[in-house]
């Protein structure tokens, strides 16, 4: 035993030297996987919206709770969903609505993101207009049924849009395709609506809220973004909260609102709303925004 131990102790040594100076597999791979797939930040939100069953239960638990409230709001004379800029004419006489934003409310976009996602692109409008011209978005879940459920109840089923005008065929092939009751061209806001006495300030709605408001009293609105329900005045995060300030009560009984990590207003209130920064320069924007 004593003339085998310096030999074993020798074989030992050399066996922890080839250890220490030889590439380990595991740590080599996971280096050359970041290599080979360029990173995006919207990869988890994406991710989450097309695979997460915790997605579809929000939208179903949002929509028949609000489908289960849609009775009493409709023979309660006085309930109205508008804000008070938007709400420009009397209730009384008004016959009822119910008001849909589509992306992401209504249609789910979220093959469009992830081809963005995996072609390391952003947003641009070509490839934009080109996805919605595949009329392929499929309905969230609980949109189809509870919008069905509206028009059986003789609740008018209105949707605004801020498709590019050129988009509005599209569009309503595409509701009609999924099963939404689409009433006729009168029950789509597109972007290009044009409403008399009433200036429109960029993308925002409430031009076409206040139109919706000369015809029918609102019973519910849907949303994925603040500005489906009240235009906000300045698009920072003290200014989105106060624009919605007076209206919390309202959320889950006339306002309805979706989750949407992919994309909106909230984004660009962290880097001033500009977008002609470096992509780098708006990242450091959003992570200086974060709280730890």
């Amino acid at each position: 035993m004593s003339l085998r131990r310096p030999t074993i102790l020798l074989a030992l040594a050399l066996l922890a030297g080839c250890a220490a100076t030889a590439p380990q597999p595991s740590a080599v791979a996971p280096a050359l996987r970041t290599a080979a797939v360029a990173a995006n930040d919207n990869l988890n939100a994406v991710a989450w919206s097309q695979t997460a069953i915790e997605h579809d239960m929000i939208y179903l638990q949002t929509y028949r709770d609000a489908q289960s409230r849609l009775l009493t709001a409709l023979h309660d004379p006085h309930w109205d969903a508008l804000g008070k800029t938007d709400r420009v004419a009397p209730l009384k006489g008004l016959a009822p609505a119910v008001v849909l934003d589509v992306d992401e409310t209504v249609l789910d976009n979220s093959p469009f993101a992830a081809r963005m996602v995996k072609g390391g692109a952003e947003y641009n409008e070509a490839e934009w207009a080109a996805w919605c011209k595949e009329t392929r978005a499929r309905a969230l879940p609980g949109a189809v049924e509870f919008t069905q459920f509206a028009a059986r109840h003789g609740i008018a089923v209105i949707y605004i849009s801020n498709r590019a005008k050129d988009l509005d065929q599209a569009t309503l092939a595409n509701l009609r395709q999924a099963g939404f009751p689409v009433s006729g061209p009168q029950a789509f806001l597109g972007l290009g609506t044009v409403v008399d006495g009433c200036e429109q300030d960029g993308s925002e709605k409430g031009c076409r809220r206040q139109l919706i408001a000369r015809h029918y009293r609102v019973l519910m609105q849907f949303g994925d973004q603040i500005g489906d329900f009240v235009d906000v005045i300045a698009n920072t995060a003290d200014g989105r909260r106060r624009a919605v300030a007076d209206y919390l009560p309202w959320v889950g009984t006339r306002w309805f609102v979706f989750p949407n990590a992919t994309y909106g207003s909230w984004e660009p209130a962290l880097f001033n709303n500009d977008w002609s920064a470096p992509p780098e320069q708006r990242r450091q924007r959003k992570l200086d925004a974060l709280r730890y």
